[in-house]
Protein backbone atom coordinates (compact mmCIF):
# COMPACT_ATOMS: atom_id res chain seq x y z
CA UNK A 1 0.00 0.00 0.00
CA UNK A 2 1.31 3.41 -1.13
CA UNK A 3 0.70 6.12 1.88
CA UNK A 4 0.23 9.37 0.88
CA UNK A 5 2.65 12.58 1.02
CA UNK A 6 2.02 14.54 4.61
CA UNK A 7 -0.34 17.09 3.19
CA UNK A 8 2.31 20.41 3.82
CA UNK A 9 4.99 18.47 2.07
CA UNK A 10 2.25 18.59 -0.89
CA UNK A 11 1.69 21.58 -0.95
CA UNK A 12 5.41 22.60 -0.23
CA UNK A 13 5.62 20.78 -3.94
CA UNK A 14 3.00 22.38 -5.56
CA UNK A 15 3.81 25.94 -4.23
CA UNK A 16 7.64 25.78 -5.20
CA UNK A 17 7.73 23.34 -8.59
CA UNK A 18 11.44 23.80 -8.29
CA UNK A 19 11.63 21.93 -4.82
CA UNK A 20 9.72 19.73 -6.47
CA UNK A 21 12.15 18.41 -8.94
CA UNK A 22 15.64 18.86 -10.10
CA UNK A 23 16.86 22.12 -11.16
CA UNK A 24 18.33 21.96 -14.66
CA UNK A 25 19.82 24.26 -17.08
CA UNK A 26 19.71 27.97 -16.43
CA UNK A 27 18.08 27.69 -13.18
CA UNK A 28 20.34 25.34 -12.09
CA UNK A 29 23.26 27.56 -13.16
CA UNK A 30 21.71 30.20 -11.51
CA UNK A 31 21.00 28.88 -8.44
CA UNK A 32 24.64 27.21 -7.93
CA UNK A 33 26.35 30.32 -8.85
CA UNK A 34 24.03 32.49 -7.16
CA UNK A 35 24.50 34.75 -9.76
CA UNK A 36 22.45 35.46 -13.15
CA UNK A 37 23.65 37.60 -16.19
CA UNK A 38 22.35 39.92 -18.17
CA UNK A 39 23.66 40.72 -21.34
CA UNK A 40 22.19 44.55 -22.52
CA UNK A 41 23.06 47.09 -25.40
CA UNK A 42 24.47 50.07 -24.03
CA UNK A 43 22.69 52.28 -26.41
CA UNK A 44 19.13 51.71 -26.99
CA UNK A 45 17.69 54.05 -25.42
CA UNK A 46 14.98 53.59 -23.89
CA UNK A 47 14.67 49.68 -23.56
CA UNK A 48 18.41 49.52 -22.73
CA UNK A 49 21.49 51.90 -22.35
CA UNK A 50 23.87 52.97 -19.77
CA UNK A 51 22.88 56.39 -17.68
CA UNK A 52 24.28 59.25 -16.57
CA UNK A 53 25.33 57.01 -13.74
CA UNK A 54 26.97 54.39 -15.33
CA UNK A 55 23.99 51.76 -14.42
CA UNK A 56 22.44 49.99 -16.79
CA UNK A 57 18.50 51.46 -17.11
CA UNK A 58 15.69 51.50 -19.85
CA UNK A 59 12.19 49.63 -20.20
CA UNK A 60 14.00 46.30 -20.19
CA UNK A 61 16.01 46.45 -17.41
CA UNK A 62 12.83 47.51 -15.49
CA UNK A 63 11.19 44.29 -17.02
CA UNK A 64 14.80 41.90 -16.42
CA UNK A 65 15.20 43.39 -12.60
CA UNK A 66 10.90 41.96 -11.75
CA UNK A 67 12.38 38.73 -13.19
CA UNK A 68 15.40 38.38 -11.18
CA UNK A 69 12.93 39.06 -8.68
CA UNK A 70 10.68 36.15 -9.57
CA UNK A 71 13.29 33.89 -10.17
CA UNK A 72 15.15 34.71 -6.57
CA UNK A 73 11.84 34.06 -5.00
CA UNK A 74 11.42 30.48 -6.94
CA UNK A 75 14.32 29.46 -6.29
CA UNK A 76 14.32 30.35 -2.33
CA UNK A 77 17.56 32.54 -2.45
CA UNK A 78 18.23 35.41 0.39
CA UNK A 79 19.79 37.31 -2.79
CA UNK A 80 20.81 36.99 -5.79
CA UNK A 81 23.24 38.87 -8.11
CA UNK A 82 23.58 40.26 -11.26
CA UNK A 83 26.42 40.54 -13.17
CA UNK A 84 25.48 42.79 -16.08
CA UNK A 85 27.48 42.36 -18.91
CA UNK A 86 27.36 44.97 -22.31
CA UNK A 87 26.72 43.12 -25.51
CA UNK A 88 27.02 43.99 -29.08
CA UNK A 89 24.44 43.61 -32.41
CA UNK A 90 27.49 41.13 -33.43
CA UNK A 91 27.80 39.13 -29.76
CA UNK A 92 24.70 39.17 -28.20
CA UNK A 93 23.42 35.85 -29.50
CA UNK A 94 27.05 34.15 -29.20
CA UNK A 95 27.16 35.34 -25.79
CA UNK A 96 23.81 33.69 -24.84
CA UNK A 97 24.59 30.27 -26.63
CA UNK A 98 28.27 30.07 -25.01
CA UNK A 99 26.81 30.88 -21.54
CA UNK A 100 28.39 34.18 -21.01
CA UNK A 101 24.76 35.42 -20.47
CA UNK A 102 21.96 33.92 -19.07
CA UNK A 103 19.00 36.62 -20.70
CA UNK A 104 19.11 39.50 -23.18
CA UNK A 105 17.58 42.49 -22.02
CA UNK A 106 17.19 44.72 -24.61
CA UNK A 107 14.97 45.56 -28.17
CA UNK A 108 16.01 42.44 -30.14
CA UNK A 109 13.18 41.15 -32.79
CA UNK A 110 11.80 37.49 -32.22
CA UNK A 111 12.45 36.16 -35.97
CA UNK A 112 12.63 32.92 -37.29
CA UNK A 113 15.76 32.73 -38.13
CA UNK A 114 16.96 33.87 -34.53
CA UNK A 115 14.84 30.95 -33.63
CA UNK A 116 17.33 28.57 -35.02
CA UNK A 117 19.62 29.97 -32.36
CA UNK A 118 17.99 31.12 -29.32
CA UNK A 119 14.75 31.33 -27.85
CA UNK A 120 12.31 34.08 -26.86
CA UNK A 121 10.34 34.94 -24.15
CA UNK A 122 6.67 36.41 -24.54
CA UNK A 123 6.41 39.64 -26.57
CA UNK A 124 7.53 42.99 -24.61
CA UNK A 125 7.29 45.30 -26.93
CA UNK A 126 5.86 45.95 -30.75
CA UNK A 127 7.63 48.43 -33.10
CA UNK A 128 7.90 49.18 -36.80
CA UNK A 129 10.92 50.17 -38.94
CA UNK A 130 11.23 53.71 -39.72
CA UNK A 131 13.63 56.57 -40.87
CA UNK A 132 15.20 59.25 -39.04
CA UNK A 133 15.60 62.60 -41.33
CA UNK A 134 16.42 66.22 -41.44
CA UNK A 135 13.29 67.99 -41.02
CA UNK A 136 14.03 69.53 -44.42
CA UNK A 137 14.76 66.56 -46.20
CA UNK A 138 11.22 65.58 -48.02
CA UNK A 139 11.87 62.19 -47.32
CA UNK A 140 8.35 60.61 -46.15
CA UNK A 141 9.55 56.77 -46.84
CA UNK A 142 11.49 54.09 -48.36
CA UNK A 143 10.17 55.83 -52.28
CA UNK A 144 11.55 58.67 -51.79
CA UNK A 145 15.37 57.36 -50.53
CA UNK A 146 16.51 56.80 -54.65
CA UNK A 147 19.37 58.27 -55.23
CA UNK A 148 20.28 59.14 -51.52
CA UNK A 149 22.48 57.12 -48.54
CA UNK A 150 20.67 55.74 -45.77
CA UNK A 151 22.67 54.21 -42.75
CA UNK A 152 21.50 51.11 -40.95
CA UNK A 153 23.28 48.41 -38.30
CA UNK A 154 24.33 45.52 -40.21
CA UNK A 155 23.15 41.69 -38.77
CA UNK A 156 19.82 43.43 -37.19
CA UNK A 157 16.32 42.71 -38.74
CA UNK A 158 15.88 46.24 -39.50
CA UNK A 159 18.74 45.67 -42.24
CA UNK A 160 17.51 42.91 -43.77
CA UNK A 161 13.92 44.78 -44.15
CA UNK A 162 15.84 47.80 -45.25
CA UNK A 163 17.63 46.10 -48.10
CA UNK A 164 14.10 43.88 -49.28
CA UNK A 165 11.72 47.04 -49.08
CA UNK A 166 14.63 48.78 -51.33
CA UNK A 167 15.24 46.14 -54.09
CA UNK A 168 11.03 45.55 -53.66
CA UNK A 169 10.36 48.94 -54.71
CA UNK A 170 13.13 49.31 -57.24
CA UNK A 171 15.01 51.97 -54.85
CA UNK A 172 18.08 52.59 -56.19
CA UNK A 173 19.88 54.09 -52.55
CA UNK A 174 23.14 53.43 -51.15
CA UNK A 175 23.39 51.48 -48.24
CA UNK A 176 26.21 52.56 -45.44
CA UNK A 177 26.77 50.41 -42.66
CA UNK A 178 27.24 51.74 -39.19
CA UNK A 179 28.23 50.85 -35.74
CA UNK A 180 25.98 51.19 -33.39
CA UNK A 181 22.70 54.08 -32.99
CA UNK A 182 24.96 56.69 -31.91
CA UNK A 183 26.71 56.36 -35.47
CA UNK A 184 24.02 56.48 -36.84
CA UNK A 185 22.75 59.41 -35.56
CA UNK A 186 26.43 60.86 -35.65
CA UNK A 187 26.27 60.09 -39.75
CA UNK A 188 22.77 61.97 -39.85
CA UNK A 189 23.90 65.37 -38.26
CA UNK A 190 27.15 65.39 -40.04
CA UNK A 191 25.41 65.14 -43.74
CA UNK A 192 27.23 61.86 -44.42
CA UNK A 193 23.73 60.06 -44.50
CA UNK A 194 20.19 61.06 -45.45
CA UNK A 195 18.68 58.82 -43.13
CA UNK A 196 19.04 56.16 -40.71
CA UNK A 197 17.17 53.46 -40.28
CA UNK A 198 15.93 51.61 -37.00
CA UNK A 199 13.10 50.46 -35.14
CA UNK A 200 10.31 54.39 -34.72
CA UNK A 201 10.89 54.14 -30.68
CA UNK A 202 14.45 53.98 -30.65
CA UNK A 203 14.65 56.50 -33.33
CA UNK A 204 12.63 58.90 -30.96
CA UNK A 205 14.42 58.32 -28.07
CA UNK A 206 17.87 58.82 -30.34
CA UNK A 207 16.38 61.93 -31.86
CA UNK A 208 16.14 63.17 -28.12
CA UNK A 209 19.67 63.20 -27.54
CA UNK A 210 20.54 65.08 -30.80
CA UNK A 211 22.48 68.38 -30.53
CA UNK A 212 19.23 69.94 -32.27
CA UNK A 213 16.48 67.83 -31.89
CA UNK A 214 13.98 70.18 -34.23
CA UNK A 215 16.27 69.57 -37.32
CA UNK A 216 15.32 65.55 -37.33
CA UNK A 217 11.99 64.05 -37.75
CA UNK A 218 10.58 60.88 -38.44
CA UNK A 219 9.13 59.40 -41.32
CA UNK A 220 5.76 58.78 -42.12
CA UNK A 221 5.83 55.76 -43.73
CA UNK A 222 7.14 51.98 -42.10
CA UNK A 223 8.86 49.09 -43.96
CA UNK A 224 8.71 46.39 -41.46
CA UNK A 225 7.48 44.62 -37.92
CA UNK A 226 9.52 44.68 -35.01
CA UNK A 227 8.41 42.10 -31.94
CA UNK A 228 10.12 42.27 -29.30
CA UNK A 229 10.95 39.37 -26.92
CA UNK A 230 14.19 39.11 -24.32
CA UNK A 231 16.06 36.49 -25.84
CA UNK A 232 16.87 32.97 -23.82
CA UNK A 233 18.54 30.28 -24.43
CA UNK A 234 17.34 27.42 -26.99
CA UNK A 235 16.01 24.07 -25.05
CA UNK A 236 15.59 25.44 -21.73
CA UNK A 237 11.75 25.36 -21.01
CA UNK A 238 12.03 25.95 -17.11
CA UNK A 239 13.50 29.34 -17.73
CA UNK A 240 11.99 30.28 -20.73
CA UNK A 241 8.24 29.39 -18.21
CA UNK A 242 10.11 31.46 -15.23
CA UNK A 243 10.50 34.62 -17.45
CA UNK A 244 6.61 34.17 -18.94
CA UNK A 245 4.88 33.45 -15.77
CA UNK A 246 6.67 37.02 -14.63
CA UNK A 247 5.74 38.90 -17.78
CA UNK A 248 2.47 37.67 -17.62
CA UNK A 249 1.98 38.44 -14.08
CA UNK A 250 3.16 42.41 -15.09
CA UNK A 251 1.25 42.85 -18.27
CA UNK A 252 -1.77 41.69 -15.88
CA UNK A 253 -1.51 44.30 -13.62
CA UNK A 254 -0.95 48.23 -13.35
CA UNK A 255 2.58 48.11 -12.79
CA UNK A 256 3.03 47.30 -16.44
CA UNK A 257 1.33 51.08 -17.58
CA UNK A 258 3.45 52.27 -14.74
CA UNK A 259 6.80 50.66 -16.24
CA UNK A 260 5.77 52.16 -19.56
CA UNK A 261 5.25 55.72 -18.43
CA UNK A 262 8.41 56.26 -17.26
CA UNK A 263 9.86 54.71 -20.24
CA UNK A 264 8.08 56.75 -22.94
CA UNK A 265 5.51 59.09 -20.97
CA UNK A 266 6.18 61.85 -23.53
CA UNK A 267 4.84 59.37 -26.48
CA UNK A 268 1.56 59.37 -24.35
CA UNK A 269 -0.70 56.30 -23.63
CA UNK A 270 0.67 52.80 -25.40
CA UNK A 271 -0.86 52.50 -28.73
CA UNK A 272 -3.96 50.27 -28.87
CA UNK A 273 -1.70 47.60 -30.70
CA UNK A 274 0.90 47.83 -27.76
CA UNK A 275 -2.04 47.05 -25.76
CA UNK A 276 -3.71 44.03 -27.12
CA UNK A 277 0.11 43.13 -27.18
CA UNK A 278 -0.13 43.01 -22.95
CA UNK A 279 -3.50 41.76 -22.94
CA UNK A 280 -2.87 38.89 -25.18
CA UNK A 281 0.23 37.90 -23.35
CA UNK A 282 -1.36 38.57 -19.74
CA UNK A 283 -1.55 34.64 -19.98
CA UNK A 284 -3.29 32.83 -17.05
CA UNK A 285 -0.89 30.99 -14.16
Amino acid sequence: MIRPLPLMLLVMLLAHPALGAELEGTLKKIKETNTIAIGYPTASRPFAFVDDDGKPAGYSIDLCLRIVAGVQQQLGLRDLQIKWVPVTHENRIPSLVKGTTDIECGSTTNSLSRQEQVDFSLMIFVDAGSLLVKANSGIRGIGDLGGKRVAVIPGTTTEKALTGSLQGRYVNAQVIKVQDHDDGLAALEKGTTDAYASDEVLLVGLALTAKDPTKLRLAEQYFSYEPYGLMLRRGDPAFRLAVNRVLSRLYRSEQIVEIFGKWFGRMGKPSGLLQAMYILNGLPD
